[in-house]
C-alpha cells in the first residue's frame, strides 16, 4: 500500500461508505498502513486536501503525522497529535448531523487517545526521573489532559437529539463513557464519573448497547458503588459483569471477581475454596477462613501477609471492615456455648480481651452489637438495664451463604 492507494481507501469509504473501513484507516493499531513507510515518505498535504473531504483531510493528516511519531518512538508528541484528531473530529461531528456511520471511528479514536496517554506518560516518566510534582514531572499528566477531547467528544454525541437510535450518534455515548471511566479510575477521580453516570440514565438508551459494552460499564461502576460504600449496588453491578463476561475472558473474570468477592463476603456471602482456585484469588482464602471462625488474630495476619496484594487493588480497606462479620461470628460461638438466648454482655468483653490481647470496654461491646443488630445479622435487641444481649429463639444468627 502506498500513499495514493491510502487516500484512495479513505475517501472511498467517506464518499461512498464501502471498501475497508475508516476506523481501521485511523487507528495506529492496524499495521497495513500505520507502520508503513511508503506512506509516511509520500505523504502530501495538498494531495489530501484535494481528494477527501474537508471534514477529515486534516484528520487523515493528523494520523498519518501520529503513525510516523511513534514509529520514531515519540509517544508524547504522538499523544498530542492524536488529541488534535479527537478534537477536529469533535468540531466536524457538529456539521454531521443526520449522519453516525462514523460512530466506530469515534471509537477507535477515543481508544488510542487514551492507550497513548499513558504511553506518553511513562516516556515522561522515564525522561523525568526522581522530579516530583514541584518540577517537570507531574504522574499522569497526559491521561488526565486526554479526558478534556473526550468530554467534548461525548458532548458531541450526546446532542444528537433523534429519536431513532441506529441513525444516532449517541450509540457512541457508552464507548467513550468507559474510556473515560478508565481514566477517572487510573487518576483517581470517580467523582467525576458522577455527570457520566447521570446523562447515560437521562438518556435512558441501556438497551442499544452490547454486552460487551454493558461488562465494562457495570464493572466501573460497580467498583465505584463499592468504594463508595454502597454495597448492595456494587453486587448487583459487578455480579452483572461476572455473569455476562464472555467464558473465555478468565482474565476479565478474574479482575471483576477481586472486587465482587469483598462485596459479598461484606454482604455475608463467602467465596469457595473451589471458586479461588480456579481463579488463582489464592490470598482471599486465608481471610475468608479467618472471618468464619471469627478469629480477628487470623484476620489481620491474612490482611498484612496479603497486604501487598489487596492494596495494588484498592480492596484492603473494604476487606478491613469484614471485621464486624467476624465478630458476629465470634458472639455466635458465644451463644452457643453458654446456651442461654440472654447473654451477659461481660461474656463477649472478657472472649474479645482474649482475641485481642488488650482492654475492650463494655461500650465498644454494646457498639459493636447494636451494629450487627442493625445490619440484620444478629435477631436481638441489647438491654442495657440488664447487660444482656437478647437474641431470638428462632434463628438468632441467620446463616452466611456460599459463592459458587
Amino acid at each position: 500500500m502506498n500513499f495514493q492507494h491510502y487516500i484512495y481507501l479513505v475517501s472511498e469509504h467517506i464518499n461512498n461508505k464501502r471498501g475497508v473501513p475508516l476506523s481501521r484507516l485511523l487507528t495506529y493499531q492496524d499495521t497495513d498502513h500505520a507502520t508503513n513507510e511508503a506512506i509516511m515518505n509520500e505523504v502530501n498535504q495538498n494531495y489530501v486536501n484535494n481528494h477527501v473531504h474537508p471534514n477529515w483531510s486534516q484528520i487523515i493528516f493528523g494520523h498519518i503525522h501520529c503513525c510516523f511519531l511513534l514509529a520514531n518512538g515519540d509517544y508524547i508528541y504522538a499523544y498530542k497529535e492524536q488529541a488534535n484528531c479527537v478534537g477536529m473530529l469533535s468540531k466536524a461531528l457538529a456539521t454531521m448531523k443526520e449522519e453516525n456511520w462514523m460512530v466506530p471511528v469515534i471509537c477507535v479514536m477515543a481508544r488510542d487517545l487514551r492507550l497513548l496517554a499513558i504511553a506518553a506518560d511513562i516516556q515522561n516518566g522515564h525522561k523525568n526521573s526522581g522530579k516530583s510534582r514541584d518540577g517537570l514531572y507531574i504522574p499522569n499528566e497526559y491521561l488526565e489532559k486526554a479526558a478534556e477531547p473526550l468530554m467534548s467528544m461525548f458532548r458531541a454525541v450526546a446532542n444528537d437529539c433523534r429519536t431513532t437510535m441506529e441513525k444516532s450518534k449517541r450509540i457512541a455515548m457508552m464507548n467513550l463513557v468507559n474510556q473515560l471511566f478508565k481514566i477517572y479510575f487510573r487518576v483517581n477521580k470517580l467523582h467525576l464519573c458522577k455527570p457520566l453516570i447521570r446523562a447515560l440514565d437521562n438518556a435512558n438508551i441501556m438497551t442499544y448497547f452490547t454486552k460487551a459494552q454493558k461488562v465494562t460499564y457495570f464493572y466501573y461502576l460497580g467498583m465505584k458503588h463499592m468504594f463508595d460504600s454502597d454495597y448492595k449496588n456494587a453486587d448487583k453491578m459487578l455480579s452483572f459483569s461476572f455473569a455476562n463476561c464472555h467464558s473465555s475472558s478468565r482474565k476479565n473474570k478474574r479482575l471483576v471477581l477481586i472486587f465482587l468477592i469483598p462485596v459479598k463476603m461484606l454482604l455475608g456471602v463467602m467465596p469457595t475454596q473451589k471458586l479461588l482456585e480456579k481463579y488463582n484469588l489464592m490470598p482471599f482464602a486465608p481471610v475468608t477462613q479467618a472471618v468464619k471462625e471469627g478469629n480477628l488474630n487470623a484476620l489481620d495476619n491474612a490482611l498484612e501477609t496479603y497486604s501487598d496484594f489487596f492494596w495494588k487493588y484498592g480492596i484492603y480497606l473494604i476487606l478491613d471492615k469484614l471485621k464486624i462479620i467476624a465478630y458476629r461470628n465470634v458472639f455466635k460461638k458465644v451463644c452457643l456455648i453458654l446456651k442461654t438466648h440472654q447473654v451477659p454482655i461481660e461474656s463477649f468483653r472478657h472472649v474479645l480481651q482474649f482475641l485481642r490481647n488488650e482492654n475492650v470496654s463494655i461500650e465498644e461491646v454494646n457498639c459493636i452489637l447494636a451494629n450487627l443488630i442493625y445490619e440484620g445479622k444478629i435477631k436481638g435487641y441489647i438491654s442495657l438495664a440488664h447487660q444482656k444481649l437478647v437474641i431470638s429463639k428462632q434463628n438468632p444468627f441467620p446463616p452466611l451463604t456460599q459463592l459458587s
